[in-house]
């Protein structure tokens, strides 16, 4: 096994293991992603989009190969770009929100690179 093909796998895992986290905790979002749920109507959609979303999108991946990857690291790069400019244009500088663009930027060109 290649070292691209670790990365893209760890990669993978990262993503299902912050869906895992979000669907089974919801209230720990707060520490990486600033949101709460307000009521159970929000519980709920952190717990189906931040939860079910991203442990479909970080085992796909693993279960299907090669288009999967790159599915998932064009989704990382389209939302770094969003981000980019949520960060110049909405002046968030706050420094979770620079740490989880170079994260969606690496993980996005792991990704990507080799198809």
């Amino acid at each position: 096994m290649d070292i691209l093909l670790i990365l893209k796998i760890i990669a993978a895992l990262g993503t299902a293991a912050t869906g895992l986290l979000a669907f089974v905790k919801p209230d720990a979002t707060y520490g990486f992603i600033g949101l709460t749920a307000n009521g159970v109507r929000g519980v709920s959609e952190i717990r189906a989009i931040f939860g079910g979303l991203f442990i479909a999108l970080g085992v796909t991946p693993l279960v299907l190969g090669a288009p999967a990857y790159l599915m998932l690291g064009i989704g990382y790069l389209v939302i770094a770009v969003a981000r980019a400019f949520s960060i110049v244009f909405d002046k968030s500088y706050a420094q979770s929100n620079i740490l989880s663009l170079v994260i969606e930027i690496v993980f996005g060109a792991i990704l990507v690179i080799g198809g």
